[in-house]
């Protein structure tokens, strides 16, 4: 099912020159070609734009051109709902977004004359997160009329900080909560995700809509939800950074639930400062304080930070071993010391963490459909499950829907209480505590995922195995970054760097310090299907 969209301009990439490029050893006289950028006015120009150096962000370089009197927030808003029709309505049909904010651009103009942070740019927002304009469908028919008119907090954040929501994005249906056998990235109301890095193959989830659109350049930045790789396995798979903060940094309310312990929003973006950016804008204040996330990450550094390796959670793909081990000789030669670390959780962290999913998601969405303002046919999992069975041949012909059967029969409390507590003493205190105690370490960090899998409908997900550490942090509710460190084949793989509870900007300082220092090429979405690659 395809909601009603609007499209204006086009697409294409950025060409700049400029002095401040030769910081950094480059030729200021030569164009340089910015990844991921945004694109040209008219489809068939044969000449690229031109963006004032001043348009550069402090990182990575990337244009953000909000100052150049022919280049506004409201011009880049047409440009992205172009983009969008041309390759995610048409051509290679990534279905990444279901529904655009037809008046982004009159939106950016005013929020781009505000002098606010954000100065018009565009996020694609979650949809399982209320935005005022549009239904939040969580990707399943039974919400298609869950209209409420109200903004999540944090998305009346993002407007008060002169942020502009483009639309809204598509999803693992329920957030990847309601089968065991899914396909990441596909919702009845919006069918199949795609990557554009490789058009066959899983975006992951179940923010899949959000890291494939933020890779395609359909928007400057998107917003995710995590429960456990949520945000980080997406943007891993799809080459862009992702950012799953502490728990409770970012407001839960009007957001979709599984679980109050460990649901949390974050910003997906083409670098770690636009990511900081945006939780910038996003987060809750500290003691009345907002907090600048941005702070310190033009100049951070890794030199003298310990940094846990977790050799466990690398995997057996020699690829990916390979551009880890790049990685980590980059942020060696950035001055870090990097310590070996041995760990295995138990096996019944997850079996724990399981039980507290099931048991919060029936209790959690139970009491948002019964707060929901809008004309809704279901309110509670089991009126969802029988909506299901009634529309199986929409909802139920790719898998079915065992995980919220399971969750309808999780009612004991006792056992539910018992099961949280210790799943959180696993993953925090004897988990991610224990070992930056015991080794005297800043932070940790693996691959965050292996490379994205061919989809399949039929047979569901395919995840690498003995890859990533990222349930021990959803588990413990503290920070995860995962930023790109290369590809294998052509499929990105990203890194992860994971800290205690409350570390979030210092893990977005180590973020963007390896961001600068590392050496892989990152490859440009080709929007096709996968082949191998011709290097």
């Amino acid at each position: 099912m395809k909601m009603i969209r609007s499209a204006l301009l086009g697409a294409a990439a950025l060409v700049v020159s400029s002095p401040l490029l030769a910081q950094d050893g480059i030729d200021p006289d030569a164009e340089i070609f910015i990844p991921h950028s945004p694109p040209r006015l008219l489809a068939g120009d044969a000449d690229p734009i031109r963006i004032d150096p001043s348009m550069l962000d402090p990182v990575t370089a990337e244009s953000m051109p909000l100052d150049d009197p022919g280049i506004t927030p409201e011009f880049m808003a047409s440009l992205y709902l172009r983009r969008i029709a041309e390759i995610d309505d048409a051509g290679p049909m990534l279905n990444a977004v279901i529904v655009t904010n037809p008046d982004a651009p009159d939106d950016a103009r005013a929020a781009g004359e505000s002098g606010l942070p954000l100065a018009g740019r565009t996020v694609l927002v979650k949809d399982n997160i209320e935005t005022r304009e549009f239904p939040t469908t969580a990707g399943s028919l039974a919400l298609t009329a869950n209209d409420t008119g109200r903004d999540a907090p944090l998305v009346a954040r993002l407007r008060a900080a002169g942020g502009v929501v483009l639309g809204k994005t598509n999803l693992s249906e329920w957030a990847n909560i309601r089968s065991s056998e899914s396909s990441s990235g596909w919702s009845a109301v919006e069918g199949q995700a795609r990557n554009p890095h490789a058009t066959d193959r899983s975006p992951c989830g179940s923010s899949s809509g959000s890291g494939a659109a933020v890779a395609a350049n359909l928007a400057w930045a998107a917003i995710g939800t995590e429960t456990d790789g949520s945000i980080t396995c997406p943007a891993s798979v799809n080459g862009i950074v992702g950012f799953k903060p502490t728990v409770g940094l970012v407001s839960q309310e009007l957001i979709v639930p599984i679980s109050a312990s460990q649901d949390t929003a974050g910003p997906m973006a083409r670098n770690v400062w636009s990511a900081a950016l945006l939780l910038t804008a996003i987060a809750e204040p500290e003691g009345g304080t907002q907090r600048d996330f941005t702070e310190g990450l033009h100049t951070s550094s890794l030199e003298g930070l310990r940094i846990g390796v977790l050799g466990k959670q690398i995997g057996d793909n020699g690829q990916v071993r390979d551009a880890f081990s790049q990685a980590l000789t980059d942020m060696v030669s950035a001055g870090a010391v990097l310590v070996d670390v041995e760990f295995e959780p138990p096996e019944e962290m997850w079996n724990d963490e399981y039980t507290v999913l099931l048991y919060e998601l029936r209790e959690g969405l139970d009491a948002y459909l019964q707060g929901s303002p809008a004309d809704i046919p279901v309110r509670s999992l089991a009126d969802v499950i029988a909506f299901n069975i009634a529309n199986a041949e929409t909802e139920l012909r790719w898998f079915g829907q065992d995980v919220f059967e399971l969750s309808l029969r999780t009612t004991d409390e006792a056992e539910y209480l018992r099961a949280r507590a210790n799943a959180r003493r696993l993953a925090g205190e004897q988990g991610i505590d224990r070992l930056l105690a015991e080794h005297d370490l800043d932070m940790l960090v693996a691959p965050t995922e292996g490379p994205a899998w061919p989809i399949d409908l039929v047979l569901g997900d395919h995840f690498t195995p003995g890859i990533g550490a990222g349930s021990l942090a959803a588990i413990a509710g503290y920070p995860h970054l995962t930023v790109p460190m290369g590809d294998v084949e052509g499929l990105p793989v990203g890194i992860s760097f994971i800290a205690g509870a409350g570390a979030d900007a210092q893990v977005l300082l180590a973020g963007a310090a390896y961001e600068r220092v590392r050496s892989a090429t990152l490859r440009e979405p080709g929007l096709l299907p996968w082949s191998p690659s011709s290097d």
